[in-house]
């Protein structure tokens, strides 16, 4: 057994372990060397790097959003106003879980489907829309019970903050709901019309201007982001502010509108469907807007629930629809002052030319009668004066079959018809006032001597809008003056330019015989509006109008109580005052109010009030 036993060799054990531990070392070395140029890389090489992405863990950019000019209508009572409102929001970077933290807040405050989408919506927007650390709008307008139920569990709702912030609001709800609009969140189709700028513009902002003059002047009232950088520690509390820009405030408007005479229309509307007008003879101004039914602007401001949305958007009644700019209504006879015009101008007609109304008109070789109103006419000689005072349709039957569509279609459009007015406030429609080309385009046959004479009396294929009929009232009572209609009278300081448009020629003779055929119409013993004449105190201006809604047989009388209330004429009416030196015009339309009285009536209500009544601001009370 001993011949098997082997003696330890002392001198291999030392070679192999000094090998051992030379690779060791060089094992470490390697290590010390890759640590030492690792070191020297991430302080010495990349040291800017990783300071800038240690201040941005530390230090944070906050955007400032700009207080939102406010609205004011011409005797300075505010519109459109911020008031303060408490938001429910999340920082998505500092809570472990965003469902977990919406479960446990549902179970504190009431957060809606409707809530969540949005939010939702708001947390996937694209990085350069929102910045890290911006806290996310959750639920808007919390109340008191609601903030204390989270500020005594804010221990274990970490990334949830309780913000104040200014919350648009509309004092007189329906009143201005469609011409001073509204503001609501920003969705994504509007989200990706803005530019890269805009994009800044609207950091810490979810608002925009939807509708009315919110919209057409959101870049104005808006104002530029500010920004603040603070110092935060790790759990993003802000210890201090290190710099800060401060936002610049959006620019206020005022405006040509009379609070208390768009009061005085809307009352006057009251629950009918309808639309009035009032416009400004010198200056173009709108004094008041009005479309009825409306609806409350503030529902739509920190976003409209679904259940408010359908019962608005499929009422009958169609409230979301401005009818003073997007309502395309037949005339009727509210043009007959301007084409009588247009025949003088033309020596078709002058003051002497009568007509003889059989109650119909012929022309010749055709069997169909082109009925007047008056079932047997207006008698044997109608001059001008009697035609628009009584409204003859006979006289102007006969008149457009002498003018023809092209002089009527040229004489119409220098008064802005067929055209957009350029109000200011968006989606104006233009209406239609037809001519050979539009019909050979449209309908693909030629325009019939027919055709020509229901244009005359504001009928067939003619639509106008309420603002369309003011501007041509208003510039009928300027004798031509024909101006841009206006809202805004001031952007800040600023005052907005009034000059005409365009001016209307006509000879000074013509214009004294319209305007005394319109204050016959009025205060004349047989004139169609003589109704509102009563206990007045100053002379007017006017022309009555009824369109129909339906077509009626030639030989057929037209029975109210046989149609749909809905299927009734529309009841017009367009005048101005005080007839010697206008100052207002007005245009009213009645839908199926049938008597055109009562379309008169309101506009006299309108000029008393801005003639008679003291202007001054009624301040609203407090909701």
């Amino acid at each position: 057994m001993s011949e098997h036993l082997r003696f330890k060799d002392h001198n291999n054990e030392s070679r192999i372990f000094f090998r051992r531990a030379i690779i060791a070392a060089a094992l470490i070395l390697c290590l010390l060397i890759v640590l030492v140029v690792r070191f020297y890389s991430l302080q010495i090489i990349e040291y800017d790097t990783y300071v800038t992405q240690s201040d941005r863990n530390r230090v944070q950019v906050q955007p400032l959003p700009p207080t939102r000019g406010l609205i004011y209508d011409r005797h300075g009572e505010l519109l459109a106003e911020n008031r303060p409102s408490y938001t429910l929001s999340i920082i998505k970077e500092q809570v472990l879980s965003v469902e977990q933290t919406l479960e446990q807040l549902s179970q504190l405050v009431n957060i809606s489907a409707k809530d969540k989408e949005d939010f939702y919506k708001r947390l996937e927007r694209p990085k350069r829309r929102r910045r890290p650390y911006e806290p996310i709008p959750l639920r808007y307008l919390l109340d008191e019970a609601e903030i204390a139920k989270i500020a005594v569990n804010e221990y274990r709702l970490k990334g949830v903050v309780v913000e104040a912030q200014l919350v648009r609001y509309y004092p007189n709800k329906e009143l201005f709901a469609h011409n001073v609009g509204y503001v609501g969140r920003i969705n994504e189709r509007e989200l990706k019309s803005l530019s890269p700028e805009d994009y800044q513009r609207y950091n810490g902002t979810d608002s925009i201007g939807k509708i009315g003059l919110e919209k057409q002047y959101e870049s104005i009232l808006l104002g530029q982001v500010g920004y603040q950088q603070v110092e935060t520690n790790a759990r993003g509390r802000v210890l201090r502010v290190l710099e800060r820009i401060d936002p610049t405030p959006g620019q206020n408007l005022h405006l040509y509108l009379d609070a208390g005479l768009q009061r005085k229309a809307m009352s006057a509307l009251g629950e009918r469907r309808g639309a009035v007008v009032a416009i400004e003879v010198e200056t173009g101004g709108v004094l008041a807007m009005a479309s009825t039914p409306s609806f409350d602007p503030n529902l739509f401001v920190t976003g409209i629930s679904f259940e408010n949305y359908k019962a608005l958007n499929q009422s009958p009644d169609l409230p979301l629809f401005d009818r003073t700019i997007q309502g395309g209504y037949p005339p009727g006879s509210t043009l007959k002052p301007m084409l009588a015009l247009g025949g003088l101008e033309h020596q078709l007609v002058d003051e002497h030319y009568s007509v003889r109304d059989p109650g119909f008109y012929q022309l010749e070789g055709e069997e169909r009668k082109y009925r007047d109103w008056k079932r047997y006419g207006h008698g044997h000689r109608v001059a001008l004066k009697q035609a628009v005072a009584e409204s003859c349709d006979v006289y102007y039957y006969d008149l457009a079959f002498r003018m023809g569509i092209d002089r009527m279609h040229k004489f119409g459009a220098a008064f802005g018809l067929g055209q957009k007015t350029g109000v200011d406030v968006p989606s104006e429609r233009s209406g239609l006032w037809p001519s050979r080309r539009w019909k050979r385009a449209v309908r693909r046959l030629p325009w019939f001597p027919g055709d020509s004479l229901n244009m005359g009396i504001g009928q067939g294929f003619v639509l106008t809008t309420p603002v369309q009929l003011a501007s041509m009232t208003a510039t009928l009572a300027a004798r031509g003056v024909k101006r841009q209609p206006r809202l805004v009278k001031t952007l800040g300081d600023a005052e907005i330019d009034t000059a005409p448009q365009v001016t209307v020629m006509a000879r000074e003779r013509n214009w004294d015989l319209i305007m005394e055929a319109m204050e016959e119409v009025v205060h004349g013993q047989r004139g169609t509006a003589r109704s509102i004449a009563r206990k007045a105190s100053f002379r007017m201006g006017g022309k009555t109008g009824t369109a129909q809604v339906v077509g009626i047989a030639q030989d057929a009388e037209y029975d109210s109580e046989a149609l749909a209330e809905r299927q009734r004429d529309h009841a017009l009416f367009v005048g101005y005052a005080p007839a010697d030196k206008p100052k207002i015009a007005v245009a009213v339309i009645v839908e199926n109010g049938e008597k055109s009285s009562t379309a008169a009536k309101i506009a006299r209500k309108l000029f008393d009030y801005h003639l008679l009544a003291s202007p001054r601001a009624i301040v609203p009370e407090e909701l």
